[in-house]
């Protein structure tokens, strides 16, 4: 039986993905350990790029080649734009983070990768560019968030944060991205390794990223 194409990339990704979703942040979100200057400096980095991350998303919709997926994107679209960034102004309100200190904080080197590939696979006009990006961003996450035990921690900024990315719909979402990628990606194979394979590695160093008090 043939892997399917996405397998195949994330196989390829190894060890990084792996190193990813077993970080030592993952494993403190999940037991509700990490430390709040922790967690702000993580956020911060995250919402920093959420406007290359909706880009991205719209060119998704845009280079898509049926009317269902872009519905599909454009409900998530709607989704990141609410219920997502109302969590991380209410994280930063809970942890204290001011908005001085979350506009002028410097990005880290991972955020302004992210930034950077997000908008580059949206230049692309290329869907399996955009497909391979988004795939990584939401799959990886869904990949550590499945490892969270019950009951979640305490304190909302961590509970919710996995529950964004371990929800029915969520994981419904990562499975229509997958398909997508698996059906177009073959086609652009080179392109969407070179895309997949770059944002895991932002990815890993994204959490490491985390623990910089610099």
């Amino acid at each position: 039986m043939t892997a399917r194409f996405t397998e195949t990339l994330r196989l390829a990704s190894q060890p990084a993905w792996s190193q990813a979703v077993g970080h030592r942040f993952v494993a403190e979100l999940l037991d509700g350990t990490v430390s709040d200057a922790v967690m702000a400096r993580y956020l911060i980095q995250d919402h920093r790029f959420l406007d290359s991350f909706l880009t991205l998303l719209g060119a998704a919709l845009a280079s898509a080649d049926s009317f269902e997926a872009r519905i599909r994107f454009g409900r998530f679209i709607g989704m990141v734009s609410g219920e997502e960034n109302t969590y991380f102004l209410r994280s930063f309100e809970a942890l204290g983070v001011s908005e001085r200190e979350r506009t002028e904080r410097p990005d880290a080197e991972p955020t302004a990768g992210f930034k950077a590939i997000m908008r580059e696979a949206a230049a692309t006009r290329s869907y399996a560019a955009a497909l391979s990006v988004l795939v990584v961003a939401e799959w990886l996450y869904l990949d550590w968030a499945q490892q969270a035990s019950q009951p979640l921690p305490a304190n909302f900024v961590h509970a919710e944060w996995i529950t964004l990315h371990d929800n029915p719909d969520f994981r419904d979402f990562v499975g229509f991205l997958r398909a997508e990628l698996d059906r177009v990606g073959p086609e652009e194979a080179q392109t969407s390794r070179d895309f997949f394979l770059r944002t895991v590695a932002l990815e890993k160093a994204f959490f490491d990223s985390a623990y910089d008090a610099a």
